[in-house]
This record gives C-alpha cells, sequence and structure tokens, in this order.
C-alpha cells in the first residue's frame, strides 16, 4: 500500500524536504546582527589553504575537474557536514526543485516515473493530468521525449525534458505490455498541482479521514476545502493523519496546528545562538469544531508534522498514535545567494508548546546513521514536561506517540512489497482486457492463480503455506495496484486507507481523544471555581 515506501526514498524525502522547513528569505540579513565573525587572519589563512589544494587538485588531478561540481557539490557541503544533517546547499536546479516543492506545482505532464531494469516506467499518471486524460497507464515504458531515446538516462533526467513552460506540447513514445508496437502520445504541458492534501473522505458516518502528504504554501487552504467539502459540521470524529509526512514550510504547519487549538495557544517556538526565542502562536484558532482528533504519524514524520503533532498532543487536543516520528527539530533559515542558488543554514531548534526538543541526537554517529540506522533514544530522556492535564510527554527523541502502533509486514509481504510484484503484475493483467472494472470489482480465484504463477516465473520466493495465509492480504494489493489503472491514483489511495489496519485501529482510538476532551472541560470548571474563590 501507499504507506510502504522504501526506506531511501523516504530518507531522501525527509532530509530534502526539512531544509524547507522554517524560514525562507533573508534570515541574518533581515535585521538579527550576526555573530563577531572569525579572527580574519584565520579565514584569510584558511581560504589561501583551499584555494592551494584547488589548484593542486586542478591541475594533477587524473581527470579533469568540474569547477561546478566541487564547490557545489564538494567544497561546499563538506563544510556543512560539520555542522548537522540538514544544513544544506542548493545548486540552481535543487533551488528550483525546492521552490516547486514549496509552491505546491510545476508545469510538465503529470506522472510519477521510476527506473527498472534500465528502463524508465511509468508509476502512475496523477487524475486530471495531460498524461491521465491522454491514456498513459501504469507501467507503460517510456522509450522517447520529443525524439531523444531515454536509454542510459535517469529518472530525473526524463521528468526534465517532460517538463517545460504551460501550453507547450511534448512527444512521448512508449513501449506498452500486450502492444505489438510503440504508441505515441502527442501531449501538451499543463499546472500540474502537488496536492498536499490529497485524500480527504467519510470513513463511516461522522468519522472523517484527511491526510496531509507534506507542508507547501497551499496546505492550510487544501485543508480548508477539504473541510468544506466534507462538512464540518457533521464530523464526530477525525483522524489526521501525518504518517511519511517529511515537513516543508514552518508557515503553514503552525496554522494548520493552530485551527484545532485556542487563539493565542502556543504553536511552538524556536531559540538559537543568535536569535531569541520566538514562539509562534493559534491566529486562527477555534475554527475546528470540538470533535476527538487521533493523529496518526510514523518514523517518517518530521519537522513541520511533528510540530503539529507536538502541538495537539501538549495541549491534549490529539491522541498521537503510531510509531515516534523522526525527530528533526532544527529550524534552517533559507539565505538566497547568487547564481540561483541558495543555502540552508541551521540557525535554531524547535520547540513543542510545553517546551520539549523536537530533535534527536546526532552527535553520537555518523549522519549515515542518523537517516540509515535510527535507534530508539532512552526511555529515561531526562526531558520529561508536562502536557496542559498533567500527562508526561517525552523530548529528544521526536514525538513520542500516547498509544504505539507499528505496522509490521512479514517475510512474505516484504518480499513483494520491496520487488513491486504488484506494480509489475498489473500491467500484464490488463494486456489485452478491457481496464474498467466495476464498482464491487474484486481480484476472483482465477487472477490469484494468475498471479501464483507469475511469481513462480519470475522466481520469487515463496512457500505455498505462505501464499496461503496471505490470500487476502494478496486480494487487497491486487486491487489497489488494479484501481490506479482502472480507476485511477485517487481511488486506489482512498481504498489503500479503507483496508489499512493502522487507520483501523485509529479509528477505535478515537474514545481515548474524546477522553482528552473531557479532561480538557473538568479543567476549564476546576480552573474556573479556583479563580472565583479569589
Amino acid at each position: 500500500m501507499r504507506r510502504f515506501r522504501g526506506l531511501f526514498f523516504s530518507l531522501l524525502v525527509i532530509a530534502v524536504c526539512s531544509l524547507i522547513a522554517g524560514h525562507y528569505g533573508p534570515g541574518v540579513a533581515a535585521g538579527r546582527a550576526p555573530e563577531a565573525a572569525p579572527a580574519e587572519e584565520d579565514l584569510a589563512s584558511g581560504l589561501k589553504q583551499f584555494t592551494s589544494i584547488y589548484r593542486l587538485v586542478e591541475q594533477n588531478a587524473a581527470e579533469q575537474v568540474n569547477p561546478d561540481n566541487s564547490i557545489y557539490k564538494g567544497a561546499i557541503p563538506g563544510m556543512l557536514r560539520t555542522l548537522d544533517p540538514h544544513s544544506s546547499f542548493f545548486d540552481p536546479r535543487d533551488f528550483q526543485e525546492m521552490r516547486e516543492e514549496q509552491r505546491g506545482k510545476y508545469y510538465g505532464v503529470g506522472m510519477t516515473i521510476q527506473p527498472k531494469d534500465s528502463r524508465i516506467v511509468v508509476v502512475a499518471p496523477f487524475t486530471g493530468s495531460p498524461a491521465y486524460k491522454a491514456g498513459i497507464r501504469p507501467g507503460d515504458v517510456i522509450l522517447e521525449v520529443d525524439g531523444k531515446r531515454t536509454e542510459g538516462m535517469t529518472s530525473k533526467e526524463v521528468a526534465d525534458h517532460l517538463k517545460g513552460p504551460k501550453g507547450t506540447p511534448v512527444t512521448v513514445v512508449i513501449a506498452r505490455e500486450g502492444a505489438d508496437k510503440p504508441l505515441t502520445f502527442q501531449l501538451i504541458r499543463g499546472e500540474i498541482p502537488r496536492y498536499s492534501v490529497q485524500t480527504a473522505f467519510w470513513l463511516k458516518p461522522g468519522i472523517a479521514y484527511i491526510d496531509v502528504e507534506m507542508f507547501n504554501e497551499n496546505t492550510s487552504e487544501e485543508l480548508e476545502a477539504a473541510f468544506r467539502k466534507l462538512g464540518e459540521s457533521r464530523i464526530r470524529g477525525l483522524v489526521l493523519d501525518l504518517r511519511s509526512n517529511p515537513g516543508g514550510l514552518l508557515s503553514e504547519g503552525v496554522a494548520v496546528a493552530g485551527r484545532f487549538l485556542k487563539k493565542g495557544q502556543v504553536v511552538v517556538s524556536h531559540r538559537g545562538r543568535t536569535s531569541p526565542e520566538r514562539p509562534y502562536v493559534a491566529t486562527n484558532g477555534g475554527t475546528a469544531g470540538n470533535y476527538p482528533i487521533v493523529v496518526l504519524v510514523d518514523r517518517y514524520s518530521a519537522s513541520a508534522a511533528e510540530i503539529v503533532a507536538g502541538a495537539l498532543q501538549d495541549h491534549d487536543r490529539g491522541w498521537v498514535f503510531g510509531d515516534n516520528t523522526f525527530g528533526k527539530g532544527l529550524v534552517q533559515t533559507v539565505f538566497p545567494l547568487s547564481e540561483n542558488t541558495g543555502l540552508a543554514l541551521t540557525t535554531a531548534k524547535y520547540y513543542t508548546p510545553s517546551g520539549r526538543l523536537i530533535q534527536r541526537d546526532y552527535a553520537s554517529g555518523s549522519f549515515y546513521e542518523y537517516y540509515y540506522n535510527r535507534k530508539e533514544g532512552p526511555k529515561d530522556t531526562p526531558d520529561v514536561k508536562m502536557t496542559d492535564a498533567g500527562r508526561p510527554v517525552y523530548g529528544g527523541n521526536g514525538i513520542q506517540p500516547d498509544e504505539k502502533f507499528t505496522l509490521k509486514y512479514n517475510r512474505f509481504q516484504i518480499e513483494l512489497l520491496r520487488k513491486a510484484a504488484f506494480r509489475d503484475y498489473i500491467p500484464k493483467y490488463f494486456a489485452g482486457r478491457d481496464i474498467r472494472l466495476g464498482a464491487e470489482w474484486t481480484p476472483d480465484q482465477a487472477m490469484l492463480n494468475d498471479f501464483h504463477s507469475f511469481l513462480l516465473n519470475n522466481k520469487f520466493n515463496f512457500t505455498e503455506a505462505e501464499f496461503a495465509e496471505n490470500n487476502d492480504w494478496v486480494r487487497q494489493q491486487l486491487k489497489r495496484e488494479a484501481l490506479v489503472t482502472s480507476a485511477g491514483l485517487d481511488e486506489s489511495l482512498k481504498y489503500a486507507v479503507e483496508v489499512d489496519p493502522a487507520v483501523q485501529k485509529a479509528v477505535e482510538s478515537l474514545p481515548k481523544a474524546q477522553a482528552l476532551l473531557d479532561l480538557q472541560k473538568k479543567q476549564m470548571v476546576r480552573a474556573d471555581k479556583r479563580f472565583r474563590r479569589d
């Protein structure tokens, strides 16, 4: 399902998106006096030594030195790596991509692609995009873009060729399972919105589900649109899904958390070596109804997602459910530089309303270990704070959930998901078949038998007992993947949520979220009585 993402991909997204959480603008130049510069002679000596080494490398290296790579990809990132895991330099291409993430849109044909077996394969066209309307399907292999063969290209290079000014044409040649010869598509590039609130619907009468996938410039507006579509007055309980949300813009995280809090309540604060403590408060508080909220998080919920979860937890407004979050609580100020480059520099740390630190330790190991070999923090952490209602919460290791739940996959499931078995099978299944499926369609036994043969022919490692034990799960995954081709990505995501065990457990935890609201009311009554006595 959608939540099972490759470890590398998830951590890469966190590393990139966390750079845009915090501030975008001149930072220090906008009114903060910088710390005193290092001694001029030390700085001059260091620059002289660097120049000397660079000249030696340029004159004597076996391969010709690319100045841009040496500086943009080497010297500057190397310096920043001595500071922390999230300070970073953007070359022109990276800076443009960061701004696209922030703006929540780009111009192109609207589909996700990935490399597979030295080919570039369509994962899914976005619903309503030029690629979707033209009939491009998951599993299609991109052979050419505007006459350029994609053989040897990376997926990023192919994506760059597919992007372009709005209204311009692009010719895409693909190979499709079951087609005798390549198919040619004439597409017109359009504006492709990158929705941060992609899924919002009723899980059952009165119980709403909203998934916030990241925080860009449009997130709070998209959230309000989702509530209008649902009819917020009808909500009796909300599952707010922040799993695999890598963060984004601080201002949007504050706005999202603020709508569920009381006006004036602190959402988050930050302070650093050169900046005084600054609190961010709910300015649009009281927008939401007084319904219980379960906040779903996992180990890939980072930055602004952790700010939202931490604020709702500290003010006893939401029951946090899932796994420990990533623990990214460093504030980056983005400094635009010349040549369309930029510097994201850590200038402060985030603290939740109770005062606990979100950031986990990164000084006791390598940055590789920080991202890929993450260890749980100590349970006896000294950073213990209290929520508004007096419940203990713990800092220094992301946001620890009120209720722990980790979705575990067995060996057979991991094997099939890791090797993209369902994604590779569905194009073969639809070859020569009508892709339109009925609303009540579900994989039948004949499809299961065919999928079983596919696994054997492609040398997947499994036993007959494993296949039988996972029969229901296999049917769910086949339907989820088939819906991408038949009904579109949005319908597939909705179905994946409906059968997601974590979402089902979160719904069962709504009474615990209601208990927090009841606790708030009792506290308000006690506070009112004390005020009257005084």
